[in-house]
């Protein structure tokens, strides 16, 4: 379509909106002199929009897991990658802190002298299934890796696969951690998750076997989370829901 300066100058609006189905050829003295096009908004740009988020919050399309890498090069905020989307990570509560103090001293004390290591978030896992030939990007709460010092890549990122996952959930993520994260975990060969809920003072556990769902035990306080990956490892929920 070709509109003349003045016809621009004089109905801008509508030409603003038309210009979201076809570029718009501006001219002066019959000559093309401008063209008036729809911006594409880039997916980092996108993303900009997102900062200062309380919740998760996905990106409007999906994007592959190069795109995910470039984006995150350039932010020093937290981001998961999950099924194609990207969620901004908000920063967590009292109470999750002090779920996650509590646990990740059981944890190190009962880890101390073994082979597995505990790591705490902000800690990047990608999760690849090779069946689906597909990658997640998740940063979990807690986890334990037996084969951290084979599993890592030149830049000093983890590469392997958790033998157990623990999420403390939120209000917003509840969902995230108990369907979408529950998934991404069995189907790529992770042993075992916990799913922490401070609201009712409860753990789920759930055990996989072969990318199957083994069996799934709930644990409410007061009570004692029995491992079943890692024989003999106990937590009563006491001490993890201790105020």
């Amino acid at each position: 379509m070709k509109v003349s300066a003045t016809e621009m100058k004089n109905f801008f609006g509508k030409y603003l909106e038309q210009c979201k189905t076809e570029p718009i050829l501006i001219t002066k003295n019959d000559r093309v002199v401008a063209k008036l096009s729809a911006y594409e908004q880039p997916i980092d740009g996108y993303l900009m929009l997102k900062e200062g988020s309380t919740a998760y919050l996905p990106a409007s399309r999906r994007v592959t897991y190069e795109e995910f890498r470039r984006i995150i090069d350039h932010h020093d905020d937290r981001y998961e990658y999950i099924n194609g989307e990207i969620y901004l990570m908000s920063s967590p509560g009292m109470s999750h802190q002090l779920i996650h103090t509590h646990l990740y001293a059981c944890l190190i004390g009962w880890f101390k002298g073994k082979k597995c290591q505990v790591f705490s978030a902000p800690f990047d896992v990608t999760l690849v299934n090779e069946e689906q030939n597909s990658k997640h990007v998740v940063q979990p709460d807690l986890l334990i890796s037996c084969d951290y010092l084979e599993k890592h890549d030149a830049n000093d990122r983890y590469t392997g696969i958790p033998a157990l996952v623990i999420e403390i959930m939120s209000p917003q993520t509840r969902s995230m951690d108990q369907v979408k994260k529950l998934n991404v975990y069995l189907d790529s060969g992770v042993s075992e998750y916990w799913v922490v809920d401070p609201r009712d003072r409860r753990v789920t556990l759930y055990s996989f076997i072969e990318k199957q769902l083994e069996d799934m035990n709930l644990f409410k306080d007061p009570d004692v989370v029995k491992s079943i990956h890692f024989v003999g490892l106990e937590v009563p929920t006491s001490d993890i829901f201790e105020e």
